[in-house]
């Protein structure tokens, strides 16, 4: 997905996960005042969703390797007359370029942990930049429920390439994201502590919220055609296109659920 793509299918999606995220943000109990990274930041929409946890005088940073996102970043920062609060920094999160006990707190979403890097070296660079008994925490997109009344076909699609993404074929077991608990005892991270945050949807669906919904649909099944038998195929073409007269956005007891996870500890003393 080219960057321009990625910066609408972010602004897209917002509307549905922004109040999960909200609440995961809002569990860190952020202390006021404080200075923060959001490593992985896109474009800065979770950063201004911290800024309100930080308060007046609290500062967050953004890090993100594209340089259009963060370009996009600041211009929604801007938009929200938050500049003096927001910044936003190129860089990669493999290799921060930050002095050690740069920040207070550390946050990453849909970032470390989730996607084919090795995890631990990513965590233990977050940690790094972290003061001792500082916030570090990670969270991702963990589950949803989106065909109601279709459990097999969701289970079948559910087990595609693109639906057990990130992950792959091979993947050893420890590394994928449910298991981060074991990430951060093998660092030394203090008190981890792993969550689920739970949302749902139910019709009647807003205009927002329903083209949130398609764009999920898109980014979770992507060409999964070759994976499906012809019978499935039909059938995710009836319920999950939404050009179909059958789309299942449309019905109109419509319900929908998902999950984000999110893992956090404190720096080492």
């Amino acid at each position: 997905m080219d960057t321009e793509s990625y910066i609408q299918s972010a602004l897209v999606a917002n509307p549905l996960r922004e109040s999960t995220l909200r609440a995961m943000i809002k569990a860190l109990q952020l202390p006021k005042g404080s200075r923060g990274l959001d490593a992985g930041c896109g474009i800065g929409l979770q950063c201004l969703l911290m800024t309100e946890e930080v308060g007046l005088t609290g500062h967050v940073t953004g890090l993100d390797v594209s340089a259009g996102m963060l370009e996009r970043g600041r211009e929604i920062v801007k938009e929200a007359g938050l500049s003096e609060r927001i910044s936003f920094q190129e860089g990669d999160v493999a290799n921060l370029h930050f002095e050690d006990n740069a920040f207070d707190w550390v946050w990453s979403s849909d970032c470390v942990g989730y996607g084919p890097w090795e995890p631990l070296p990513l965590l233990k660079e977050l940690a790094r930049v972290v003061k001792p008994g500082g916030i570090v925490a990670i969270a991702a997109w963990s589950s949803e429920k989106l065909l109601p009344g279709y459990p097999r076909l969701e289970a079948r699609l559910g087990a595609t390439s693109a639906g057990i993404a990130p992950f792959i074929q091979g993947k050893r077991p420890e590394l994928h994201f449910p298991r981060a608990l074991g990430w951060f005892h093998e660092l030394g991270l203090q008190e981890p502590k792993g969550k689920a945050f739970a949302d749902s949807v139910c019709a009647p669906l807003s205009d927002e919220v329903r083209n949130a919904l398609v764009a999920l649909f898109d980014m979770r099944w992507p060409d999964v055609a070759a994976e499906l038998s012809s019978d499935d195929l039909a059938e995710f073409r009836r319920l999950c296109l939404p050009d179909s007269p059958d789309f299942i956005l449309n019905l109109p007891d419509y319900y929908a659920f998902f999950t984000y996870t999110m893992f956090w500890g404190k720096a080492a003393d």
